[in-house]
């Protein structure tokens, strides 16, 4: 069969149907070259704004702000006495043990009286011999006087010389020297008597009070020498319903305190039970460490329950402060500084708004520092001064303020261009660029 050849009609419309395609192929081309560099320019400007600081805010508020003062010590027996020995020897009994009630006189220890005993008996056949000089130094004045009257009333007579009368007043005169020595023996050995007799009474160790045994330490059979000070045999506490608590408190603290202040403690044998206590006095005596000074304060501690004991440590924590209706911000935001802009990417900086830090770094300051960013020239902000960074329209900004007191977690502002509701910054999270 014969091969037909296409008509111009038909050659048209084939030429037609190749410009279509090939119309169409650019258009499918310049869609994707256009889609590409718009997911490009949108994954930039993604990548852009990720790279922007994140600003952690919170609000300044009004509430409540309770100052304190935290400090440990450890309790005390009220009227706590250590009873001593005043005499050396052995002890050859003792009479109560730890947590035995005493009454004041009661007998709690002996020391062996033998070698006391001995004294005393000493003593008073001492005594009784100066007695007896006393009463034959008497008897030898009495025939002293009587033999001096003779020799007078003979030496009127002529009966005697003059050598004899002045003998016979020598006499007398030392008869009665003789009895003034003797009575000042007597006298003496008395005192001895007593002492020995007080040195005895010693040898029997009383309670001086009323109350509760906390340490007994000696045991019979210890010798005990109080040659050079009175060994401490037993600690006796009044009452165990009443204790006292000394804290060390701080130098930089003790201006805030007074007595009379609330205050409360906890102990470890009790962790999870808060004591109420209350301030009574507050030393002038420093006690310097080695590196700090601290002032010693006394609470007072009810003890009703004796959950407590002599010698625990607690930590307490003394009201200092404590106010109703105040504007606060957390320390956190007193504490934060944003970084310094980048030197090499001066526009790129989030902070064009405002005088960024110079070598802020991100760095935190201490609560109540001077202010980040302060002029060179300005003189170092006291403790009442700081700084804090406000977000205005997105934008941070840097604002001073007068603070007052802080309850380790909020601080007040005592004044400042902030209000209750005032978005404060107090951290950033900034976004690693690609």
């Amino acid at each position: 069969m014969p091969e037909t050849k296409p008509t111009g009609t038909q050659i048209l419309a084939m030429t037609n149907k190749r410009r279509r395609r090939a119309l169409l192929q650019k258009l499918l081309i310049a869609l994707v070259v256009l889609g590409g560099a718009g997911a490009f320019f949108w994954q930039r400007a993604v990548r852009n704004k990720s790279t922007g600081p994140k600003y952690v805010t919170a609000q300044a508020k009004l509430g409540p702000l309770r100052e304190t003062v935290m400090a440990t010590g450890k309790f005390k027996g009220l009227d706590s006495v250590d009873v001593g020995a005043q005499i050396s020897g052995r002890v050859a009994r003792v009479y109560v043990d730890f947590n035995d009630q005493v009454k004041a006189g009661q007998t709690l220890a002996e020391i062996d009286p033998a070698q006391l005993m001995s004294r005393v008996e000493q003593s008073r056949a001492q005594v009784s011999a100066a007695d007896s000089s006393v009463r034959l130094a008497k008897a030898t004045l009495a025939q002293s006087k009587a033999s001096l009257a003779r020799a007078k009333d003979m030496a009127e007579k002529g009966l005697i010389s003059s050598k004899d009368l002045e003998a016979a007043q020598a006499d007398a005169e030392r008869a009665e020297a003789s009895v003034g020595s003797s009575q000042s023996q007597a006298t003496l050995s008395r005192a001895s008597l007593k002492d020995a007799e007080t040195s005895l009474s010693w040898s029997t160790i009383k309670a001086p009070i009323d109350g509760v045994v906390l340490a007994r330490l000696v045991e019979p059979g210890q010798t005990v020498a109080a040659s050079l000070q009175s060994p401490v045999l037993f600690t006796v506490a009044r009452d165990l319903t009443q204790l006292t608590l000394y804290v060390d408190i701080d130098e930089a603290d003790i201006g805030k305190l007074h007595e009379g202040q609330g205050a409360s403690f906890t102990v470890g044998a009790w962790p999870s039970r808060k004591f109420e206590s209350k301030v009574v006095s507050v030393h002038n005596l420093p006690t310097a460490g080695q590196t700090v000074v601290t002032y010693q304060a006394v609470l007072s501690v009810d003890n009703k329950e004796l959950l407590l004991r002599p010698g625990m440590t607690a930590t307490a924590s003394i009201v200092t402060s404590d106010r109703p209706d105040v504007l606060t911000v957390p320390d956190a935001a007193l504490r934060y500084s944003p970084p310094a802009a980048p030197k090499d990417k001066p526009t790129a900086s989030p902070f064009t708004a405002v005088t960024a830090p110079r070598g802020g770094g991100g760095q935190r300051r201490p609560s109540g520092s001077g202010a980040a960013g302060a002029p060179k020239g300005d003189a170092a902000a006291s403790a009442s001064r700081g700084a804090l960074w406000v977000l205005e329209n997105g934008v941070p900004k840097r604002v001073t303020v007068t603070t007052g007191g802080s309850d380790g977690q909020n601080t007040e502002i005592v004044s400042g261009p902030i209000s209750a509701g005032t978005l404060v910054i107090t951290d950033q999270e900034q976004a690693k660029a690609p």
